[in-house]
C-alpha cells in the first residue's frame, strides 16, 4: 500500500523522446528544471493521480542472465546511492527509452525523471525514482490583448489531467530487483514499456499469489464446475472462495479444498486441472502463502455473483454470506411446465 501526500518533488529532468524509427529527434536537457510550489501541486497531481486511481500490482526487474544487466536497474541503483547523479543519469534513462522507441506505433513524447523523497510504502517511508511520460498534444485556446481587441491565439500543450505511461522504482527490496509500479493509459504499447524498457516481471508477494490464486479458481469454476454441476454451484464456489480468503490470514490449499468444494468428486479435478494449468497462472508450487486483503477486495468486485436466466431474472449471491445461498436457495424441475425453477426461503423482504 503506498501514500504519495507527503512526497517531495524538488526538481525534474525534463527530456523530448522521439520515434527512432522516424528519425525523430532525442533532445536531452543540460540541466533539471526547478519547481515552485505551485508548479509541485501541478506535477503531483499530474504525476501521482493515475498510481492512486489504479490496482496495485507490483513488479521488479528482470533479466535472463544476471539483473545487474538491466540497464535500467543499474540506473536506479546508481541513483538510490548518491541522488545528486538523478540528472545525468536521466539523460540514460532517456537515451535507453529512444532506443526502445522502434515501433510505428510508438508516440514521441517528454519524459519526466524525478527524486522523490518521503514515499510511504507498507508503512515505511522511504526514497523513489519517478518515470513519467506524456505523449499527446492537446489544442487549447489563448488570448492575448491588441489595443482594443482580444485576439485569439491557437496552441498545442499537454493536458495535465492524463499522464500516458509512468513508473515508481521504490528503494526497498534492492536484490530482488526494487518493488515498482507502473501506470500505462495505452494497452496497445503496453509490451514495449514494460518488456522493453523496464524490463520488469511481476514482483511475487502475497498480492501476486493471491490475485494469480483466485483468478485460476474463476477459471476452474467457469471451466469444470459450471459444466459437472450448474451455474448455481459454479457461482457458489467462487463465492465460499473468496470468504475463505477473506477470513483468513494464509492460504493452505488442503484446507481450502476441503472448506470450499462442496462436491468431493471435484477435488481430483481440481488438482488434475492445477497440473494442467498451473505455468499459466505462475501458481506451479503454490500451496502456502499470505493472503493479501487488498487484492482479495479487488477480486470481489471483478467475480461475477449473479445468475441470469432466460426469463429475464437475476439471482444475486451475497460473497459475505455464502452460506445464505446453501441454506436458502434449491434448484429443481418443473415436470408440467418443463421447466428449471429456484426456489428461494425468506422470512421477509427487506426494505432498500
Amino acid at each position: 500500500m503506498i501514500n504519495l501526500y507527503n512526497t517531495q518533488i524538488d526538481a525534474v529532468s525534463v527530456h523530448e523522446v522521439g520515434n527512432k524509427s522516424r528519425n525523430e529527434n532525442l533532445v536531452l536537457s543540460a540541466n533539471p528544471h526547478s519547481t515552485d510550489d505551485e508548479l509541485r501541486a501541478l506535477l503531483k497531481e499530474f504525476f501521482f493521480k493515475p498510481f492512486r486511481e489504479k490496482e496495485e500490482n507490483y513488479y521488479q526487474f528482470s533479466n535472463d542472465a544476471d539483473i545487474e544487466f538491466n540497464p535500467l536497474y543499474s540506473i536506479a541503483a546508481t541513483i538510490f546511492e548518491d541522488p545528486t547523479t538523478i540528472h545525468e543519469q536521466s539523460k540514460k534513462i532517456g537515451s535507453l527509452l529512444y532506443d526502445q522507441s522502434q515501433h510505428p506505433h510508438i508516440k514521441s513524447g517528454e519524459l519526466y525523471i524525478t527524486y522523490l523523497e518521503n514515499v510511504l510504502i507498507d508503512n515505511e517511508k522511504v526514497a523513489a525514482i519517478g518515470i513519467f511520460k506524456s505523449e499527446l498534444k492537446y489544442d487549447y485556446l489563448q488570448l492575448e490583448q491588441q489595443d482594443q481587441d482580444l485576439k485569439m491565439h491557437l496552441k498545442q500543450g499537454i493536458n495535465l489531467t492524463k499522464l500516458d505511461k509512468g513508473c515508481l522504482i521504490f528503494d526497498v527490496q534492492k536484490e530482488e530487483g526494487y518493488k515498482i509500479l507502473s501506470v500505462d493509459a495505452n494497452k496497445y504499447d503496453t509490451k514495449y514499456w514494460l518488456e522493453h524498457f523496464l524490463g520488469v516481471i511481476p514482483f511475487a508477494d502475497s498480492n501476486f499469489h493471491t490475485k494469480k490464486y483466485l483468478k485460476f479458481c474463476q477459471d476452474f469454476a467457469k471451466e469444470v464446475v459450471l459444466p459437472a454441476e450448474d451455474k448455481k454451484e459454479e457461482v457458489m464456489f467462487m463465492n465460499r472462495s473468496v470468504n475463505y480468503f477473506a477470513k483468513n490470514d494464509d492460504f493452505e490449499e488442503s484446507n481450502f479444498l476441503n472448506e470450499v468444494v462442496s462436491n468431493p468428486e471435484l477435488i481430483p479435478e481440481f488438482k488434475n486441472y492445477k497440473i494442467e494449468k498451473a505455468p499459466k497462472y505462475q501458481i506451479e508450487d503454490l500451496t502456502n502463502f499470505p493472503i493479501a486483503n487488498t487484492a482479495v477486495t479487488a477480486a470481489r468486485k471483478k467475480i461475477k455473483n449473479t445468475i441470469n436466466l432466460d426469463t429475464n431474472i437475476q439471482i444475486k449471491m451475497d460473497f459475505i454470506n455464502p452460506e445464505s445461498a446453501e441454506k436458502f436457495v434449491e434448484k429443481g424441475w418443473d415436470e408440467e411446465k418443463q421447466m428449471y425453477y429456484y426456489l428461494v426461503y425468506f422470512n421477509k423482504e427487506q426494505k432498500t
